[in-house]
């Protein structure tokens, strides 16, 4: 007699693994979706809806203030140096400095009396800072050395003029080097061209209740943090290498890497501004420079950004066993191939466009200046936003048939052989899913299952309650409990 023996999982075991791992991924939901409601209530209250209308009066005040007897120009639009000088003493100093009432009476008895706008203090002073080329950091052409005797080469840090100039006696003429976490500016072009950047950074953290409930929020994304990374060092010590199979798991290491990164930042700004703010405080009559902090807040913020960006996506990893989520992912596993073939197709015409446009084109229409612009150009152009008179008053020629032979190609076969991939596949996997191939189980099903079992259990313990525990029974009328209502 020979006798088989088959190596596998019952069905009863089985049932009770799935019931396993669905409970595992409700809590891991569960506690995900605090978590992702924390991080919500710390990006939000980081950005103030105030700082965007602080910006937009400080540009209205110094960038779009009229110039003195010409109502007409501004900041935005100087040319010249006698504009430049119009401003500086015009719209720039009667901004920073609001010494009286509108009576001509002093504002404050205090050593820096300016209150820009009546309520917006001026700590410190401002800074004019001129950046200048030495000459003869270019090379002449031979034929025009006769006529050409000065050559200023684009600014760097070689070509910069550290000599004294103007009158050379008072200590703003002459040369002193910027600090070390002063913004860099490099010129490339010739001429008058303005530019500006408006920061607003808050200093003082913790001043309202909103802003103490904001710092509790950060003491549990830190616990929530410390949680995670023991999470994830406990699934890398069982699995090992297959821990980086997973596509999940890389997205969880990102994320804990740039909560990491931020909560770092956070604490080192927070530091940074402590010690700037007081050393301003002590003496209001220096220059503060607050750049420093401003650049890395911009950098923190994006860092957040991007962190509350995919901790959105991880809610895939969870909602995975979705019947309608799962025909996506698998809809674009399936065509991935047909796509990336599509992709470098679609990239080779995209750029062949793009570079006729940007040498047809660049010369006189903005949107074309660069080879950049003509990549984002074109992509307007797909979405039904274009200027086609720019296009047309360029060249009349090459301009229409430019713009209606990439409409033809990119608009109407492109991107609908694009759309025909997609469908095709989606209509294979709806296909295979009416005749059974699905997940194993699909957490929204599992969910009211056990939705619906709870209440069945609660409705039983009610009438068994009811039947053996009731205060109106008597001793004698206990009675033992039937064999159905032991296996229900």
């Amino acid at each position: 007699m020979f006798v088989l023996h088959l190596a596998g999982t019952s069905k009863h075991d089985l049932h009770y693994r799935r019931e396993a791992e669905v409970n595992t991924t409700l809590e891991e939901l569960l506690l995900y979706f605090v978590f992702l409601i924390n991080l919500c209530i710390l990006t939000f209250g980081m950005v103030n809806p105030h700082m965007y209308y602080l910006n937009k009066v400080m540009s209205s005040l110094f960038v779009d203030t009229s110039l003195p007897n010409d109502d007409r120009s501004s900041f935005r639009s100087i040319r010249s140096i006698t504009d430049f000088w119009k401003f500086m003493e015009g719209p720039l100093l009667e901004g920073l400095y609001w010494d009286s009432w509108y009576n001509n009476q002093q504002l404050y008895n205090l050593k820096n009396s300016s209150r820009i706008y009546y309520e917006n203090i001026l700590l410190g002073v401002p800074r004019v800072r001129q950046l200048r080329v030495r000459n003869n950091t270019c090379k002449v052409y031979s034929a025009f050395q006769s006529l050409v005797s000065d050559c200023y080469g684009k600014y760097t840090a070689e070509n910069e003029d550290l000599s004294d100039f103007g009158l050379k006696s008072d200590t703003e003429w002459k040369y002193s080097p910027s600090p070390a976490n002063a913004p860099w500016h490099w010129g490339y072009v010739g001429g008058l061209l303005t530019s500006w950047q408006l920061y607003s950074v808050k200093l003082l953290r913790y001043v309202t209740h909103y802003d103490y409930f904001i710092a509790s929020c950060e003491i549990i994304f830190c616990i929530f943090l410390f949680v995670f990374i023991t999470q994830e060092l406990r699934k890398l010590n069982e699995f090992k290498i297959a821990y980086f199979k997973s596509i999940w798991n890389w997205l969880e290491l990102l994320l804990l890497a740039l909560c990491f990164l931020a909560v770092s930042f956070y604490a080192y700004c927070n530091l940074q501004s402590f010690i700037l703010l007081g050393r301003l405080l002590k003496n209001t009559e220096n220059y503060p420079d607050f750049y420093f902090l401003a650049y890395w807040q911009i950098y923190y913020n994006n860092m957040i950004a991007i962190t509350i960006f995919f901790a959105w996506i991880k809610i895939f990893k969870f909602i995975s066993f979705n019947e309608t989520m799962s025909q996506l992912s698998s809809t674009l596993s399936r065509c991935m191939k047909d796509i990336v073939g599509f992709a470098v197709m679609f990239f080779i015409i995209f750029s062949a466009y793009a570079q006729l446009g940007f040498l047809v084109f660049g010369s006189q229409v903005d949107d074309f200046s660069t080879f950049q612009n003509s990549i984002f150009a074109q992509f307007r152009i797909v979405l039904g936003d274009f200027n086609f008179s720019g296009i047309q008053q360029a060249n009349w020629i090459l301009g229409p048939i430019y713009f209606i032979t990439f409409i033809f190609f990119v608009f109407f076969v492109l991107l609908n052989m694009f759309l025909a991939i997609i469908n095709d596949t989606y209509s294979e996997v709806k296909a295979d899913y009416s005749i059974g191939r699905r997940p194993d189980f699909e957490l929204g099903k599992i969910i009211k299952k056990e939705i619906q079992g709870a209440e069945q259990m609660k409705t039983w313990k009610e009438r068994l309650e009811k039947k053996y525990y009731s205060t109106d029974l008597q001793d004698d009328d206990y009675q033992p409990v039937t064999q159905q209502e032991f296996r229900e």
